[in-house]
């Protein structure tokens, strides 16, 4: 009869199921290259393990990366796990912010890491006519699977977009602030829609799919943060199965 693992020996088999996920994602984005997490990859993708990173987020994170380097042409050999942390590491840190997880909950003693993923701050911002540019022709995409409702929405959304990008470029001030403010409305609109739509089975499987990416911080938040970081996720993972970016700008 097998032994359940438990204490440290579950933690490391947990990490040890995020490796693997991570390895074998890795290889299929790489075209089916064979790439191994050994030595300091395996400790490096372990550290996000430990730090809290979504499985969801770090294979989203791998994706980014990914779809750059290949948007520049063929390459002759893979793309390591080392060329796509700190594409993890923004979108973890635009996750925490975005659901609420405070910086002191998502702290680990690997200063490293830590310092990596609060570099949020020092990042670039998409210029916002590029941004409008990506969410509209996203948006555009999602519209062919969208249900009726949400097809209505997310058309409202593309007209408003369209028209705010021709002069977003010049946008100043209230201006700008007033249209920064306007996109995050439209995020929560799309969401409550996408959601709206969904039946009873997928709800549940939204839901866990958020409960699970914040159980690591579960028992150091307070109830309140709690239950508006578990909504937030909810309005990211289905926003994500129904193909809608995020409007707001990170």
């Amino acid at each position: 009869m097998a032994v359940k693992p438990t204490g440290p020996d579950l933690v490391a088999a947990a990490a040890g199921e995020y490796c693997r996920a991570v390895e074998a994602h890795l290889c299929r984005r790489n075209n089916g290259h064979l790439i191994r997490l050994v030595g300091p990859a395996f400790e490096r993708v372990c550290q996000w393990a430990s730090r809290g990173v979504p499985l969801r987020i770090a294979l989203a994170g791998i994706d980014r990366c990914l779809d750059r380097f290949q948007a520049k042409g063929p390459r002759r050999r893979p793309v390591p796990i080392e060329f796509c942390e700190g594409d993890v590491l923004d979108l973890f840190d635009e996750w925490r912010r975005a659901v609420g997880v405070p910086l002191a909950a998502a702290a680990t003693a690997d200063r490293s890491v830590g310092t990596a993923a609060e570099g949020g701050a020092g990042r670039r911002r998409e210029p916002l006519p590029a941004h409008l540019e990506r969410a509209i022709a996203r948006l555009t995409a999602a519209r062919g699977a969208a249900p009726a409702a949400l097809g209505a929405v997310i058309d409202g959304a593309v007209r408003e977009l369209d028209i705010a990008r021709a002069s977003a470029g010049t946008l100043r001030g209230e201006a700008r602030q007033s249209l920064l403010a306007r996109l995050v409305v439209l995020d929560h609109d799309l969401a409550a829609a996408a959601l709206a739509g969904c039946d009873v089975v997928t709800r549940a499987a939204v839901t866990r799919e958020a409960e699970a990416e914040l159980m690591p911080y579960r028992a150091r938040m307070a109830a309140a943060a709690y239950a508006a970081a578990i909504a937030a996720a909810t309005e990211r993972v289905v926003r994500e199965r129904a193909g809608l970016p995020v409007l707001e700008l990170a």
